[in-house]
């Protein structure tokens, strides 16, 4: 039996103040037919505009969630969105008399509480999910994100932070469904570090902050005189840091509430795909940011599937890459005429995926079919070769003293032509863990959503002598 597609039984009324904007605000969320989706409306404004809740229409991600059209913005939306999301609710309309939702308690249990209190109507038609097809990554070495969305039937997520913070430490929080956002997450509300606190405050943002809703994490000495200085901020006769090290605003309602709020934020946006998903999802240190990314790259391919695409990777030539021509080239001991890769796009612990090319001007094409230009098959499978060296010399700290060496080739089909002009889009992925230096892996090549080449290699790292 399919799963029916939902809505708010009647109009739910909520009011409170935006964070950043400090602003009153009074949002109507309102049942919505089948097959509407989430929408938000600005009533304050002529026509009344409205701005779909979709991962393309987000324009800023400095502190929370912004989405917009044209010059019609509505900010903070993640804790609503969530909230929609973690009660499988598929069609409402949210009215918004202002630019901010209400920040409430800086967690979505209000939200919840109000439609748990009116009821959710099931609706006639069946709820459309995409289910994950193949793993997708996102990956930001720069700040240690890791993401990765795995095929499930069902929605599984597991989020882990770890800032560095001897007070914060490293935590993780997860559901195994989402039936358990309610009891689980919901409740749990934003944070920040008391330095970030200060700073918010100097770019005139958090205006609707009032230490009531959020959890401030002390990462520094503070002095009384500073603690003063917040309790007269904030109208408080008297701040304080508790043993946990926090600010004496609120009590915590979980040990691991920092990274429950994490796991939330992230339900929140990637509900911008604009349907339910059916992956198991694990982050390592997301952030508003990382998650619109990632939700970016599941909605492609979302996509893709729909026009009936395959597992291709998605290359984007407006993004710049994570290695070029150049950086690869002090990573491989190869060089022209043999260097077969252009750039790599996407590299994690276990895959990667890199772009060669084909032009007229390679060098095998005036003596390999010269009246009819087909690349060679072997200069695929090195092509392959090459880009899975990328991805285990680069996790070395100095790649430059040690190299690759073909061990096996197994299982390699050659399933159309590549000619001058192709764009080969190479994916490998590691088939076992890196043992003494063995790397098993298994790779294909595509041309636009078509595999041409496909197949399983072994390779050893060996030191240069």
């Amino acid at each position: 039996m399919n799963t029916k597609q939902s809505t708010i039984k009647e109009d739910i009324q909520i009011s409170g103040v935006g964070l950043h904007t400090g602003l009153p605000v009074n949002m109507t969320l309102r049942p919505a037919p089948e097959g509407y989706g989430i929408k938000f409306m600005r009533v304050d404004l002529p026509d009344n505009p409205i701005v779909d809740a979709d991962v393309d229409n987000v324009v800023d991600l400095s502190r929370g969630t912004t989405i917009a059209k044209g010059d019609v913005k509505i900010n903070t939306i993640e804790h609503v969105m969530a909230a929609i999301a973690g009660l499988e609710i598929d069609n409402v309309l949210v009215e918004l008399d202002g630019p901010e939702t209400p920040i409430m308690d800086g967690s979505s249990q209000q939200f919840v509480d109000a439609i748990l209190a009116t009821g959710i109507k099931e609706q006639a038609a069946d709820r459309e999910y995409f289910e994950i097809p193949y793993n997708i990554h996102h990956m930001e070495e720069d700040r240690s994100v890791e993401m990765v969305a795995m095929p499930l039937d069902g929605y599984r997520l597991t989020v882990m932070v770890d800032y560095n913070s001897t007070v914060l430490g490293s935590q993780h929080a997860s559901i195994t469904d989402i039936m358990e956002f309610k009891t689980q997450i919901a409740s749990s509300r934003t944070f920040c570090f008391l330095h970030e606190l200060e700073n918010l405050l100097k770019m005139n943002l958090i205006k609707g902050g009032d230490l009531n809703n959020a959890i401030v994490i002390v990462d520094k000495p503070v002095d009384e005189e500073e603690l003063k200085h917040l309790a007269k901020l904030f109208n408080k006769p008297n701040i304080g840091v508790q043993k946990e090290g926090i600010l004496n605003n609120i009590e915590l309602r979980y040990q691991n509430e920092p990274a429950r709020h994490k796991l939330l934020d992230l339900i929140g946006d990637l509900a911008l795909v604009g349907v339910p998903i059916k992956a198991q999802v694990m982050a390592a240190r997301p952030g508003h940011a990382a998650n619109i990314a990632f939700a970016r790259k599941i909605k492609k391919a979302m996509q893709k599937a729909k026009r009936g695409g395959s597992n291709a990777p998605m290359y984007d030539y407006n993004e710049p890459p994570v290695y070029d021509s150049k950086a690869i080239q002090k990573i491989l001991p190869h060089a022209y005429p043999f260097l077969l890769v252009d750039k790599i796009i996407e590299i994690s612990s276990k895959h990667i995926v890199g772009i060669k090319n084909v032009t007229i001007n390679e060098n095998f094409f005036p003596g390999h079919f010269p009246n009819n230009p087909i690349m060679p098959g072997v200069l695929q499978i090195e092509a392959m070769a090459q880009v899975g060296g990328v991805m285990i010399m680069s996790a070395l700290e100095d790649p430059e003293n040690y190299t690759t060496l073909f061990m096996k080739i197994e299982s390699a089909k050659f399933k159309d032509m590549v000619v001058p002009g192709d764009t080969l889009m190479i994916r490998m992925e590691l088939t076992a863990p890196v043992r003494r230096g063995i790397c098993m892996m298994k790779g294909q090549i595509f041309v636009g959503n078509k595999v041409v080449t496909e197949a399983e290699l072994m390779a050893q790292i060996v030191k240069k002598k």
